[in-house]
Formats: structure tokens, C-alpha cells, sequence
């Protein structure tokens, strides 16, 4: 009987280190695309950094639903279908939900040649660095919600 309860234990102990390695996978994922965000800022890319800004936020959204759910996370870019599957939309303040909001076009839009020059054209240094500041911001947040 002993022999099963360990057995149990060790299947349990590895289900818990793949779901751990799943929340970490996503979070050294947004550190990446921070560090290229930052530098895609410095170089006045700043449509791609705005893309990078959206990658970040649904990457850490990710990690949350990996957490919660247990399991790989859906294959959709919707911030906040993301964070309601997550389990964290309610706790969102009134800024958190206008920057996903505002975040949100980046995704798809900047992909397609007819919105590049429209997106492009609403980007300023000055709103870029807000945006890169807001997607830390938000980050440093979900990493404290996964208690990290």
C-alpha cells in the first residue's frame, strides 16, 4: 500500500513541476520580449514595440491561465478573454483594463499591411514610452498575483 501512495506522490510531484515549468516557460518568455521591446524603443521601432508590448501582456496573461487552469493555455490573443479564463479580470483596476484595451489593436492590426501605417501613424516616442512603462507595470503585477 505504501508503494502506492509513493507512487502517487511522485506522479503528483511531477504534474506540479511541469505545471511550475508551463507558468515559467511564459514568464522568461515576457522577460525576453521586454529586453526586445526596450531595445525595438531605443531604435524608434515603435510599432514593433508596441507588438512586443501586446506579446508581453498576453504571454503573462498565459502564465496566469497555466497557473490556474492547469494546463497549456488556449491559443487566442484576446487580453481579457485571456484574463477571464485566467481568473484575474475582476481584479483588474480602471487603468489595467484601459491599457488592455489600448493594447489590444497592436496584435493583429500591426500585422496587416493596410492598419501598419494607420497604428504606426498614432504612435508617438512620448505614448511608446508610456506603453513600455504601463506593460512592465502590468508584468511586475501578474508575477505578484503568481507570487513571484
Amino acid at each position: 500500500m505504501s508503494g502506492k501512495c509513493f507512487s502517487f506522490s511522485i506522479f503528483y510531484h511531477i504534474e506540479v513541476m511541469i505545471m511550475l515549468d508551463k507558468v515559467e516557460y511564459w514568464l522568461d518568455l515576457c522577460d525576453d520580449d521586454l529586453t526586445t521591446a526596450k531595445w525595438l524603443l531605443q531604435g524608434k521601432r515603435l510599432l514593433h514595440m508596441a507588438f512586443f508590448c501586446h506579446q508581453i501582456a498576453e504571454k503573462a496573461l498565459k502564465a496566469v491561465v497555466a497557473n490556474v487552469a492547469g494546463d497549456i493555455p488556449p491559443k487566442i490573443h484576446d487580453l481579457k478573454k485571456l484574463a477571464q479564463q485566467g481568473d484575474v479580470f475582476k481584479s483588474f483596476s480602471e487603468k489595467q483594463l484601459a491599457f488592455l484595451v489600448e493594447l489590444d489593436p497592436f496584435n493583429i492590426e500591426a500585422r496587416y499591411p493596410d492598419y501598419k501605417g494607420k497604428i504606426a501613424e498614432t504612435l508617438t516616442d512620448e505614448k511608446c514610452e508610456r506603453i513600455l512603462k504601463e506593460t512592465e507595470e502590468f508584468f511586475c503585477w501578474v508575477k505578484s498575483k503568481l507570487g513571484r
